[in-house]
């Protein structure tokens, strides 16, 4: 079965620390920051519901490359080193159409824990 929210095009920007998707005509760009405070990885979501883990000093992060893990998912290399999260594409049209209210949640739970953004 074909998966449906496959991107029709992945572009890097480097410069804007982005990751822009398209699919079809619409189009997201999705900041590093919120990539990386969004790792499907343990080191960030944890072991099982509860355990998340508040990422903090991400304002600055960048993508240092992207590598296709198989025709499932994305493997994004991230600038401070950070690289053990597989996104799959489900989850990064989740990420993408789902940002607004990930990002204020994001921003709700930095603010609760007295974290200042910097930039």
């Amino acid at each position: 079965m074909a998966n449906t929210n496959y991107p029709t095009e992945i572009t890097l920007h480097q410069q804007s620390k982005s990751l822009e998707l398209a699919y079809g005509e619409q189009r997201y760009n999705l900041p590093a920051e919120y990539l990386r405070v969004y790792s499907p990885s343990a080191e960030v979501r944890g072991h099982g519901a509860g355990q998340e883990v508040l990422q903090t000093n991400k304002e600055q992060v960048g993508i240092a490359q992207l590598e296709p893990s198989g025709n499932y998912a994305l493997k994004i290399y991230f600038d401070d080193g950070h690289d053990s999260g597989l996104f799959t594409w489900d989850y990064l049209y989740e990420l993408s159409t789902e940002y607004d209210e990930n990002w204020q949640d994001y921003l709700n739970r930095l603010e609760k824990a007295g974290y200042q953004r910097q930039g």
